[in-house]
């Protein structure tokens, strides 16, 4: 009898510590994602990254009220609602007013992807789990102009890291092959890595004010320390693309290194900002980490990244592991 009592009085205390362990809020100083994207919904703050899971591959999504502090919502999208099983790379989510529904444009074992969900946590999911085409691409960004036209841009391996864009179709799921484009590839002395034999340039954003538009890109090489932000315009989405003279205009910010391949993104008061990735330190690159900084374009069309860095930090977690 006693015997019998002993294993249950186990059995309980090993629940209980089981739940005990669920429960546990994890703190940090500092928002564990590269490559991130901000999207305002709702006011409220939604951000995601490569990286910061706790349950294998996918993404996670972050949420805040301040952009200081962020809470982990959970995971967002994971490997088995989607195409693909591994290299979950840099998401992007936007809601669509004419669909009711929230897209997640994202990479995963080289090819672009696009799911949806009905929140911004998500969860995310491909009702059909193939890529939006067939040729190996990274780096999705979406931007719908005035006249309701659907455009991606993206990175293709036709030269090293090329940026290319082509009209989406209606589905938002494919793109419209005969419309693809160059955009954007190295040629610029900051653009060349000295330390890494790759020709880059990725992480595009799109933003229009007043018939220019704006093409926000990263290059050199993510492992390097002169990694970068730079920029070009062109008067039609889809070029030909003209380099700002002044580039970069982020690199090596606030003591920082490897800052680079961020997204703009629109703050509750109407003002932009920028978030970025940054090395760990000036020695080692992993694990990547999130900052935000001032993000503006004059009347004279200059586009800046400047004023006070804001170094997000995660308070509470649904989850019960540390991300390392």
């Amino acid at each position: 009898m006693d015997m019998k009592k002993n294993y249950i009085l186990l059995l309980l205390l090993c629940l209980c510590f089981a739940g005990c362990k669920e429960k546990t809020v994890v703190e940090s100083d500092y928002l564990p994602i590269a490559d991130p994207y901000v999207m305002l919904y709702e006011g409220k703050y939604y951000a995601y990254g490569t990286g910061g899971t706790v349950e294998g591959e996918g993404f996670a999504c972050f949420s805040s009220d301040d952009l200081k502090n962020w809470t982990r919502e959970g995971q967002a999208l994971s490997a088995a609602d989607s195409y693909g099983t591994w290299g979950f790379w840099v998401p992007e989510v936007y809601y669509i007013e004419s669909k009711k529904k929230f897209y997640l444009f994202y990479s995963t074992e080289e090819h672009i992807c696009v799911a949806t969900a009905d929140a911004p946590q998500g969860p995310f999911r491909q009702e059909v789990k193939q890529p939006i085409w067939d040729e190996k691409s990274i780096d999705t960004s979406l931007f719908i102009d005035d006249d309701g036209t659907s455009y991606l841009y993206f990175v293709r391996f036709t030269d090293g890291n090329v940026i290319w864009v082509a009209e989406m179709n209606d589905d938002l799921t494919g793109i419209k092959q005969e419309t693809l484009t160059e955009c954007i590839k190295v040629g610029e002395p900051w653009e060349l890595s000295q330390d890494k034999p790759a020709k880059v340039a990725e992480g595009p954003s799109i933003l229009k004010k007043e018939g220019i538009y704006y093409l926000i890109y990263s290059a050199n090489h993510f492992e390097s320390k002169n990694y970068g932000v730079g920029y070009a315009t062109s008067d039609s989405p889809t070029g030909p693309w003209t380099k700002y003279e002044g580039n970069p205009i982020l690199q090596r910010a606030d003591g920082l290194t490897g800052t680079g391949h961020g997204a703009p993104f629109r703050c509750k008061d109407g003002s932009w900002k920028y978030i970025f990735h940054a090395h760990w330190d000036s020695t080692k690159v992993q694990p990547r980490t999130s900052y935000i900084k001032d993000f503006a374009i004059s009347d004279r069309g200059t586009v800046s990244i400047g004023g006070p860095l804001v170094r997000p930090q995660v308070l509470g977690s649904a989850s019960s592991e540390k991300v390392k």
